[in-house]
């Protein structure tokens, strides 16, 4: 029924797709899919409450750590309406614009998290080059400055993405292979040729996401460099294990980006589950992992943390 009358409803819904040949395992997935989701909510949370409270931790490397947490959660609750709808609700089907709307989001807050990776490595690069020098270089301007920026680049990329999508018959089947709209996913479903929307797609991949790659290795080459000259070993470990978080930050973000850009471009042959796993953890590893890193290795973090929960224990 859903196939006969796709090209009607292709012009006005699409249908989301939970767990990809056993539709009846859906339900289960619902409460590991909302324990990931309130983990990044109190993860997250946490830690911004933490940064916020305790003067000591007011300091550039900790605003960075901010703006990513906020945009961790961001991208958590761009996926979060279609994910409930699904394993909660069984309900699949999303109207057109609403979307292109939820794909603008993904996509945009991705594009700001990879940003955000990039000002933290520059962070750790003027920290440990330039120590004297460092609350003086990065001020709170500068800081605010490089959010917008990181801000404004992510939503200018993004913007043109839903015009190219809009202008595109579709008039094949309307079903998606995710939980949640992505340009990919939306453009293999038209009728007509995508090939701007394909180089498109390249361009902002190459000069986005593959640019803040090769800044964020160069970023640790120079770093690296630095450390290299310290005499003391004491103190280079010391320096190399402030850049420990950041650095699995950067993995648990671009080794899952690499992986569902390969699986959607190469792995057509492979199984849809294949598909679904490698999307969910590209948007769901990030948020939930990301909080329990760098509370589990800043030192500063995790001793507040500690202090708080502490506190309130003896309230109760």
């Amino acid at each position: 029924m859903m196939n006969s009358n796709a090209s009607f409803i292709n012009h006005h819904s699409f249908i989301l797709t939970g767990i990809p040949g056993i539709p009846d395992k859906n339900p289960w997935m619902a409460f590991p899919l909302g324990f990931l989701y309130t983990l990044t909510i109190l993860g997250n949370g946490t830690i911004l409450a933490v940064i916020k409270v305790d003067q000591s931790l007011h300091e550039p490397m900790y605003y960075f750590l901010s703006i990513l947490a906020l945009t961790d959660v961001s991208l958590s609750m761009s996926t979060l309406p279609s994910m409930l709808s699904i394993f909660w609700f069984n309900s699949h089907e999303i109207p057109f614009d609403a979307c292109i709307t939820q794909m603008f989001f993904i996509h945009s807050f991705g594009l700001v998290e990879s940003g955000v990776l990039v000002s933290m490595a520059f962070d750790r690069f003027v920290a440990i080059r330039n120590p004297l020098h460092y609350a003086s270089i990065l001020t709170y301007s500068i800081i605010g400055k490089i959010g917008i920026a990181v801000l404004t680049r992510a939503v200018c990329v993004v913007f043109p993405v839903p015009f190219l999508i809009k202008r595109l018959p579709f008039c094949r089947s309307n079903i998606l292979s995710h939980s949640y709209c992505l340009h990919q996913d939306i453009m293999r479903l038209a009728c007509a040729s995508t090939r701007i929307n394909s180089l498109y797609g390249l361009i902002v991949v190459i000069f986005t996401l593959g640019m803040d790659a090769l800044i964020i290795l160069f970023s640790y080459m120079f770093i690296l460099k630095t450390v290299l000259g310290i005499a003391s070993k004491t103190e280079r470990l010391k320096a190399l294990n402030t850049c420990f978080s950041h650095i699995c930050a950067v993995l648990l973000f671009y080794i899952p980006f690499i992986g569902v850009t390969m699986t959607h471009r190469f792995g057509k042959h492979l199984s849809p589950v294949v598909h679904m796993l490698m999307a969910n953890v590209y948007l769901l590893l990030p948020p939930v992992l990301n909080p329990i890193v760098y509370s589990v290795k800043t030192k500063q973090i995790r001793s507040r943390i500690i202090h708080m929960f502490q506190r309130r224990r003896n309230r109760t």
